[in-house]
């Protein structure tokens, strides 16, 4: 019998992904599309429940997924530098989970086979979020919302 070959996240280290592999990581929970307020003092960034203009609000991802830097200059980009030196991922996220070498949840579609566990699991931000389109952003320190960490 042949062993069973251990999974690319558990073998290689962030910077050594493909990009394929790299995406795969990603659980889907949108938590990067949430707009954050960053306390300038302190440094504590804080979730807001409003997500961007462009996030799927039955899907969870994003809708032009391709072009997202050309349409929002400020996406966010991760890249393994930032996985590792961010303070504002959530201890939710695939990649800051694998850079802390705590591996995957049990709720992650990469385990569980299932694309809809991230949500089953009360993880992602769907069904909890509004779009930007939706409020005013001038009042986003009202919509702080901490029901994920």
């Amino acid at each position: 019998m042949k062993a069973k070959e251990a999974p690319f996240w558990e073998t290689k280290t962030l910077e050594e992904l493909s990009s394929e592999e790299w995406e795969s990581l990603c659980d889907d929970c949108a938590k990067c599309c949430l707009h954050k307020l960053e306390d300038v003092d302190s440094g504590v960034v804080y979730y807001t429940n409003v997500v961007c203009r462009y996030l799927d609000m039955d899907t969870g991802l994003c809708t032009d997924y391709e072009h997202r830097h050309e349409l929002v200059p400020d996406c966010v980009f991760l890249t393994p530098e930032m996985v590792r030196n961010v303070n504002w991922l959530p201890k939710s996220c695939a990649y800051r989970r694998i850079a802390e070498g705590k591996g995957l949840a049990w709720w992650h579609h990469l385990i569980s086979g299932d694309e809809n566990s991230v949500r089953m699991a009360g993880i992602s931000i769907l069904g909890k979020a509004v779009s930007e389109d939706e409020v005013d952003l001038a009042d986003l320190e009202d919509m702080v919302v901490n029901w994920f960490e």
